[in-house]
């Protein structure tokens, strides 16, 4: 029964296999290749898509996008990954990077964009630093 715990993430770190909350940040959701779901996500951890969805996703962490994945979706996230198709608008609060055969068609809004030679974006851009905190003024 522990094992099957730990599989499904719910292990206490400390290894006693009783169910507990664990690290949010530390959890990953897949969608496998063969699977098309249509909806809503939000969170907070990893998302990998490898089938197809449809819908929104609000994340507070990444989104890995595979090279069989077919997504058409409104994306915010921490970082996101892209080697398979995308359609719809992204905004990351980090990075966005498009691998070698991936392509993104829609609006992205994002602080560092990284596009591998090959891949494909049709859309508009916008690459900006993080807005600075302010600074308190002196009286």
């Amino acid at each position: 029964m522990k094992a099957l715990w730990q599989f499904l993430g719910l292990a206490d770190r400390n290894g006693d296999g009783a169910p507990g909350a664990g690290d949010p940040s530390a959890r990953v959701t897949v969608i496998g290749a063969g699977v098309s779901v249509k909806g809503e996500l939000r969170g907070e951890g990893a998302l990998t898509l490898l089938g197809q969805f449809e819908g929104d996703v609000v994340l507070n962490g990444t989104v890995h996008i595979g090279p069989e994945a077919r997504v058409d979706a409104n994306i915010t996230a921490g970082d996101i990954t892209i080697a398979g198709a995308v359609r719809g608008n992204l905004a990351a609060a980090g990075r966005v990077e498009i691998l070698s055969r991936g392509s993104l068609t829609g609006t992205l809004k994002s602080e560092s964009l990284s596009a591998g030679s090959g891949s494909t974006v049709k859309g508009e851009v916008w690459v900006e630093p993080p807005p600075e905190p302010l600074r308190p003024t002196a009286p």
